[in-house]
This record gives structure tokens, C-alpha cells and sequence, in this order.
């Protein structure tokens, strides 16, 4: 008798543990509640999969043995709470890819900023240091997919809270813990201490054979590594005082000691600017110090990194004004970041959809670097109650194309346009990414 699987969500995870769990002999079905996209659609006709959209058939769901969720379908959710209640055991897809990958390795990143940006910069230096690996999860290309189809011996991974929350075997090699800060605590009963477990997950199955790469200075990480029984080898990396090992950036250097060998880098001939850049880029280096790229490689790829669109992108420089795309900024924290790395008059575009915003983490980077705010959202009241006070100008706009021209508008040669929201893009846009292009199709129509 074949396992019965049921996979809730068809979407990029769905469809990839869909894939997987019908190669090694499940008894698939696939439900979504809503509709599924055309690519994912005929994937699964493809593979002879069943599945359901636009709604789920209770029966169907309930029967399973074991169910994977996405992990963009909460707990709170009706049908995840009935599969609860049966018992019935829930994975995420990580587990699912983790279960099959074999003598596979894993380097997984997950924190609440910058792991994106430090996935692809050690998948970069891995790739250019002949490491033969994939870059998969929370990024873009399904784990589970990526080992059903073209597995490798090594994998970078993205990971969400989302995915570790469901996990039971999975382990990685090597973890990276970028930093903390309040996100998504809807999902977690506005509880930030059940966020802040969620993210210890990663070092969960650890052995003292692998390693756990933090950052030292985040205060939030500083406070709660000590309550996890964490059985890996740490290697903090810091600004403040050099650890035995792990990285250290002081007075303009970079030094990254994992015991085998030293690597010293000035911080001038980094890709990536900023001072949280700096943090990632430690990161990306430990790590791949310990799956062993050589030295001179992880320099050479830390220089030539090119930044990941909608990160922190330069679009263009038009009559003496740079236009910086940071779409992917979709909470506070991330415009902080974006804002402190910011070395000339700003023209901040900000708005959209609010989580829950508190916009006074930002007022002093605000005052300081900040000239003109552009709102680009359908309602912008609490951008403007929360700056009033802060900046002359403050304009409401109500596309990429027009927040664009205005910002351009208060410009003067020298200064930055950036475009680091602070809010998700659901109210005029598709999602991040379709912001995100609209605003460089809008700053090469000037």
C-alpha cells in the first residue's frame, strides 16, 4: 500500500514536494484554495499528479497519512486545523527534500533580514570556488524540485521561519542565523518570543559535526542563544571585539578564521555597501571557509558579486541623480537597513500595504539623510502622521511612473532616489517584484 501524501498550497514549494513525493511511490494530491498558475498547473498534469484549485475537498484532504503545507498557509487556517486535530503529521517541504537528498550537504540561511542577499552572495563564492551546488528554497527554485530533478551534492538554501516551523529531521550542515527583528508576528500569536524560537529551529538536529554561523552583534540573537541546546560548532561574526573564531571586521579589515586558515580582506573591495552588507558578507564567507573554498576564491567572488534585483539595485544615474531599487524592502527594518547605507541626499519612496508598521525605528535615519518623502500606496495617512514633522516635503503618488517623476522632481544633481518601501505592494501592484520593475521601466522613461 503506497503512503498517502496530500500537499496543501500549489505553488513553487507545493509543486516541487509534489514532484518529489510521487517519484519515490506516494499517492499524491495537491489542494490549493485558490487558483493555480498555468506553469504549475501543467507541471503536475505532467507528472500524472491529482490535485484541486479554487477550494478544498475535506474528505480528500483528511485521508491523508501525511500532509506537507506550504509555507505560506498558516496554522490558523481551517483545513490545517482539522488535519491537526486528526493527527494527522504535517511537514514542510524542506523535510520532504531533506528526507530524499541523500549524501547531499546543506548550507541553510535564514534571519529576518539580509538572508536573501547572504544566500546568493555563498552561493556565489561556492560556485566560483568549484563547488557543485544549487541555489534553492526561499529564493526562488524549490529544494524539493531541485533534488526530484537535478540533485547535487551540495545545496545553498533560503529558508523562511515559515519552513522550519515544520520541521522534524531536517538538519543543515552549515547554519546561518543573519538577525532577528519583530516580522510576521501575526503567525506567531504576536508572540515574538515564539518568532525568535522559530528561527533557533535551524540548529535543531546539529551535531557537533556542523556549524552554526550567527551574528554577535544582533541583540535579540545576543539575549536567547543561550536558552537553545545548540551541539554545533559556533562561529559568531562581529564589529565589536575579535572571537577566537568566526569573522571580525574592525578599522577596515575583514578576518575570517575557521581554524584551518586565516583570510584577511580590506572592506573597500566589497561588492556590497553598507554596513549591513558587511554582516552578510562575513557571513557568506565563514561559510564557505567551512565547506572548504579556498581563500583567494572567496575574495575574488566577494568583489565580484553583483547585488540581487530589487535588493539594494542600481538602476541608473540620470543628470547627476542615482535611482536605487529596494522593492524587496517590504517591512521597517529593511528600509532602516537600506536608509543607513545611504551616503547622499535621499528622496525616499515609501508605502503600501502596512504590516503593523512602527515608523519611529526609522525617524532619526529619516531627519538625517532624508530630504523629500514620496508616498506611493492607496492610503498613506501613517506615513504622513509619522514624518510631519521630520521632512520639508512630502508628496502622495499613486503609481511607480508617478512617484518616479516626483521624486525626480525634487532631486538635484548628486542626490539618491531610493525606493525602499517599508510595506508590501498587494494594494497597487501584483507583488514586490512587479513593483519593483515597474519603478526601473519608469526611471529609464524619464
Amino acid at each position: 500500500m503506497s503512503k498517502r501524501m496530500v500537499i496543501l498550497g500549489g505553488g513553487e514549494s507545493g509543486v516541487g514536494a509534489a514532484i518529489l513525493a510521487a517519484q519515490h511511490g506516494y499517492e499524491v494530491f495537491v489542494s490549493d484554495g485558490g487558483p493555480l498558475k498555468d506553469s504549475y498547473r501543467q507541471a503536475l498534469e505532467k507528472h500524472n499528479i491529482a490535485f484541486e484549485e479554487k477550494g478544498h475537498s475535506e474528505d480528500r484532504v483528511l485521508n491523508a497519512d501525511e500532509v506537507m503545507k506550504s509555507p505560506g498557509i498558516p496554522d490558523k487556517n481551517e483545513t490545517v486545523k482539522r488535519i491537526r486535530a486528526k493527527g494527522i503529521p504535517v511537514i514542510s517541504e524542506i523535510e520532504l527534500a531533506y528526507r530524499y537528498k541523500g549524501d547531499s550537504r546543506i548550507i541553510g540561511i535564514t534571519g529576518s533580514n539580509g538572508k536573501s542577499t547572504t544566500t546568493a552572495l555563498t552561493y556565489h563564492i561556492c560556485r566560483h570556488g568549484g563547488l557543485d551546488c544549487a541555489l534553492v528554497g526561499n529564493i526562488g527554485y524549490s529544494f524539493a524540485r531541485q533534488v526530484a530533478e537535478d540533485p547535487k551534492p551540495w545545496y545553498v538554501c533560503e529558508i523562511s521561519s515559515f519552513q522550519l516551523d515544520d520541521i522534524v529531521d531536517f538538519r543543515s550542515d552549515v547554519a546561518i542565523l543573519t538577525n532577528i527583528t519583530e516580522d510576521h508576528l501575526d503567525r506567531y500569536d504576536y508572540k515574538f518570543e515564539n518568532y525568535i524560537a522559530s528561527k533557533f529551529r535551524i540548529t535543531k538536529n546539529q551535531t557537533h559535526r556542523d556549524y552554526f554561523i550567527y551574528n554577535a552583534d544582533d541583540p535579540v540573537i545576543q539575549q536567547h542563544v543561550g536558552q537553545f541546546q545548540i551541539h554545533s560548532n559556533p562561529l559568531p561574526f562581529t564589529m565589536q571585539q575579535e572571537p577566537n573564531k568566526g569573522g571580525f571586521i574592525g578599522k577596515g579589515q575583514m578576518t575570517i578564521n575557521t581554524g584551518s586558515e586565516k583570510l584577511q580582506m580590506s572592506i573597500y573591495d566589497f561588492a556590497l555597501k553598507g554596513i549591513h552588507n558587511q554582516y552578510n558578507t562575513m557571513a557568506a564567507g565563514i561559510a564557505s571557509a567551512t565547506v572548504g573554498i579556498r581563500k583567494e576564491k572567496i575574495r575574488e567572488a566577494i568583489q565580484s558579486f553583483e547585488a540581487l534585483e530589487h535588493r539594494m539595485e542600481y538602476v541608473s544615474t540620470i543628470r547627476g541623480v542615482e535611482f536605487i531599487n529596494d522593492s524587496k524592502a517590504t517591512n521597517v527594518n529593511s528600509t532602516w537597513y537600506a536608509l543607513e547605507s545611504m551616503d547622499k541626499p535621499t528622496i525616499l519612496i515609501l508605502g503600501g500595504v502596512d504590516k503593523g508598521n512602527d515608523y519611529s525605528l526609522i525617524r532619526d535615519l529619516v531627519r538625517e539623510k532624508v530630504k523629500a518623502i514620496v508616498c506611493m500606496g492607496v492610503d498613506n495617512r501613517k506615513i504622513h502622521e509619522a514624518f510631519q514633522h521630520d521632512v520639508p516635503v512630502m508628496v502622495n503618488t499613486s503609481s511607480a511612473e508617478e512617484a518616479v517623476k516626483a521624486a525626480f522632481h525634487f532631486a538635484t544633481k548628486g542626490d539618491t532616489v531610493l525606493l525602499s518601501p517599508a510595506c508590501a505592494s498587494f494594494d497597487l501592484f501584483k507583488n514586490y517584484e512587479d513593483r519593483g520593475r515597474q519603478f526601473k521601466e519608469a526611471v529609464r522613461d524619464l
